[in-house]
């Protein structure tokens, strides 16, 4: 196993950065569909970045999400929580400052979680 203390060497952004690009490669490389990247900064304070993907099927995601598990492993990086593997219709991935979310396409429909995070902030007003 590469860089074991990568979890000590980078900042959480710089680690939030290279999961992030580890991930969108390996959903890349895995034919994901729909990929979308979701910067959570300013938006909220668990993570740095949101992906969402679509698997063609229950297996397919299962799949995907198994490869970004055993990817993020191999490259040192911890501490990497998930849940709904034994459904297969919504996988979610903890990857540290990187959330991961995989869906069937009906499912991904039905909650529209880039909706629910693609919104601008509006501006603090200071009075002069």
């Amino acid at each position: 196993m590469k860089n074991q203390n990568k979890i000590r060497e980078l900042g959480n952004k710089e680690r939030a950065i290279d999961i992030k690009d580890l991930v969108l490669s390996c959903l890349d490389r895995d034919k994901a569909e729909d990929v979308t990247l979701i910067d959570l900064e300013g938006k909220a304070d668990f993570a740095h970045f949101m992906v969402v993907a679509s698997g063609r099927s229950t297996r397919h995601v299962n799949s995907l999400a198994e490869k970004i598990l055993a990817d993020i492993k191999n490259e040192g990086f911890g501490g990497v929580g998930v849940e709904g593997m034994k459904e297969g219709n919504w996988v979610l991935i903890d990857a540290l400052d990187v959330v991961i979310h995989i869906f069937i396409p009906e499912v991904r429909e039905n909650y529209n979680i880039e909706k629910m995070w693609n919104f601008t902030l509006p501006v603090e007003r200071t009075e002069a």
